[in-house]
């Protein structure tokens, strides 16, 4: 959302005094520029609650996100962890916390944001040379996949293929299973975030193979 409708929205949720959740998963790999400023940051009211998680950022084994919630909320917020979860582990939360005040937090984003853009333009390289006929690649600023709809293939012809890529050892995600109801778009959703750089092209030239 440009700054316009950032504002726009605050001033919104302030008429109708509603509060924003703003669900903030993937900003720190941007494919260019600086990260975006959250939308809580702007707030001047006390209706933005941000919440994020480290599953892209680090470990999806980790099993931990945060929320950063106005002052007003703050005594409920924590009233409902703790009928809800008592089970998030003390050790774990301490040695994150250690390694993000340590500034090793910050070092690994910087670390891995140019290598994350290099596998996110070589995966669109690919589709875009090779896949011309059969996927176009959707435009992304940020994120850690790249999404490729389907140019004349129907969602059965999808599945199809990526079954056939799966018995070739790449998995992928089905574009339709994405959809708020049925059937949904046909394309594929690459994922890249544990794919190593090296091994993109081999990939990709098994999906193709996949495609026929």
């Amino acid at each position: 959302m440009s700054l316009r409708r950032r504002l726009a929205l605050i001033d919104w949720a302030e008429e109708h005094d509603a509060a924003v959740i703003e669900d903030d998963y993937d900003s720190e790999f941007r494919l260019g520029g600086r990260p975006i400023e959250p939308l809580q940051g702007l707030d001047p009211h006390g209706r933005v609650i941000y919440v994020g998680t480290f599953s892209k950022t680090m470990l999806a084994t980790l099993r931990l996100g945060f929320v950063v919630v106005p002052g007003a909320l703050r005594h409920a917020v924590q009233a409902a962890k703790f009928v809800s979860d008592w089970h998030t582990a003390i050790p774990t939360q301490r040695a994150l916390a250690a390694f993000i005040g340590e500034g090793w937090f910050a070092r690994h984003l910087r670390r891995m944001r140019p290598i994350y853009r290099e596998r996110h333009l070589r995966i669109a390289e690919i589709l875009a040379r090779d896949f011309a006929n059969e996927l176009r690649a959707v435009p992304a600023a940020a994120g850690l996949h790249v999404c490729a709809v389907a140019t004349e293939m129907t969602v059965e012809d999808v599945e199809r293929a990526i079954g056939r890529a799966a018995d070739a050892g790449v998995a992928m995600h089905a574009l339709a299973t994405m959809a708020a109801a049925p059937p949904g778009r046909p394309g594929l959703l690459l994922g890249y975030g544990a794919i190593a750089t090296e091994h993109i092209d081999e990939g990709m030239r098994r999906l193709r193979a996949a495609f026929g």
